[in-house]
């Protein structure tokens, strides 16, 4: 199911998070949650977006931080994710220039199969 498709009307999603629909509207005028919008401007909250409203009630009423406190875990939070999406990617970025890299040193440093090595160049000792 993809997380971000919405299906669930504000009945319906604050059932699913115990809540009163009211108090998802509050959410929504507070920027907390932004549910999408059907052709009649009736709510409709994805699967993400019901995560994230249990985050909230979590936040608020087993660990008793406000609505400002919730903010800005938020936020950080998603500052967080796109620095560790951003890390991954250049950790992946490495992987492949190491790669290359080696390739390219093995290519340099060992024969074809089947080949003898070169010999290596000879010095002439000066006197």
């Amino acid at each position: 199911m993809d997380k971000d498709r919405p299906v669930y009307v504000i009945s319906v999603a604050a059932e699913l998070v115990e809540m009163h629909p009211q108090t998802l509207r509050l959410y929504e005028r507070k920027g907390l949650i932004k549910p999408k919008r059907s052709s009649g401007k009736t709510r409709l909250y994805s699967e993400r977006d019901i995560e994230r409203l249990r985050e909230i009630r979590r936040l608020t009423q087993e660990l008793g931080v406000n609505l400002a406190g919730v903010e800005e875990i938020m936020r950080l939070r998603a500052e967080l994710e796109a620095l560790q999406a951003r890390f991954e990617e250049e950790v992946e970025r490495l992987k492949r220039e190491i790669g290359h890299r080696f390739q390219e040193l093995e290519r340099k440093a060992l024969p074809p199969p089947g080949e003898r090595p070169s010999p290596p160049p000879r010095t002439v000792p000066c006197t």
